[in-house]
């Protein structure tokens, strides 16, 4: 039986990524902060069920992409977006869009765990009673445990479902945030930074965890640690004062950068 070259497998892996679809693209993406400009023309597509990492310095504008993929730029006042966005070929900045159901569409995990101060059972719940999606407690039982299944929280809860989600350690807490997440079922979830405020043994489960949720999900994670990205994604976009770098397959990205900047960002020269 002939065996696969290293470079044959990766050219075939690099077709199979090809085929992917995009969930959400953004083409000529520029924020502003009053006259401040934080993001310029910036034209980035993320694949389906495909974990994109964005990385860069502080201040290089990959929060400020992230935060465009759900319109959570529009709570602050003095901010400005130009350019389209769209979630399945629709534009999110479309006057009619209904930014409550879209931010159901697409959720998002913050650096910071912030669960609600609730039981961890009206924690997960909050979201479907919103949005209707559940009538009867028995909905409502079968959403919590498979929101707290799927972030791997489940069998550490299951007995203290009525007790606050505050009182859970730092690593469930944001576990806890990510089964807030996907208890609407979104499409695409976004996480910004979500283990920097996490030991490295909580950091391990949520990327183990961020593996699993690729099978459903479509997910997009700004991220400081090379090696975090690395692990989770399988494409990574690279910012640099306000500017896309580069975007590719992220063992690419991470062996052979197209650009300089990439290069010396991933090797420690500046950031």
């Amino acid at each position: 039986m002939n065996m696969m070259s290293e470079a044959a497998v990766e050219k075939a892996l690099d077709q199979k990524m090809s085929t992917v679809p995009y969930k959400m693209t953004g083409k000529d993406v520029s924020v502003y902060y009053g006259e401040k400009r934080a993001l310029f023309d910036v034209n980035l597509n993320v694949r389906e069920n495909t974990v994109t990492a964005l990385i860069g310095p502080s201040g290089c504008g990959k929060s400020t992409f992230l935060r465009c993929l759900n319109r959570m730029n529009d709570t602050i006042d003095s901010c400005r977006v130009t350019g389209r966005i769209a979630l399945d070929e629709g534009d999110i900045y479309d006057p009619s869009i209904d930014v409550v159901e879209l931010r159901a569409r697409v959720g998002m995990v913050f650096q910071k765990p912030n669960p609600f101060p609730k039981s961890i059972y009206e924690n997960v719940t909050y979201g479907p009673k919103i949005h209707g999606l559940a009538r009867s407690k028995a909905d409502f039982d079968q959403i919590v445990e498979s929101s707290l299944q799927k972030a791997g929280l489940w069998n550490e809860v299951k007995d203290r479902l009525h007790e606050s989600g505050t009182g859970l350690s730092g690593g469930q807490q944001q576990r806890l945030c990510i089964a807030r997440a996907v208890a609407v079922s979104p499409e695409v979830i976004l996480m910004d930074e979500p283990c920097s405020a996490l030991d490295p043994i909580a950091t391990a489960k949520v990327e183990e965890l961020i593996h699993e949720l690729r099978t459903n999900y479509t997910i997009v994670i700004v991220t400081h640690s090379m090696q975090q990205a690395a692990r989770v994604s399988q494409r990574t976009a690279m910012f640099h004062l306000g500017n896309l770098v580069e975007e590719n397959d992220t063992d690419k990205m991470f062996t052979n950068p197209d650009d300089q900047r990439t290069q010396d960002y991933i090797m420690g020269r500046f950031g």
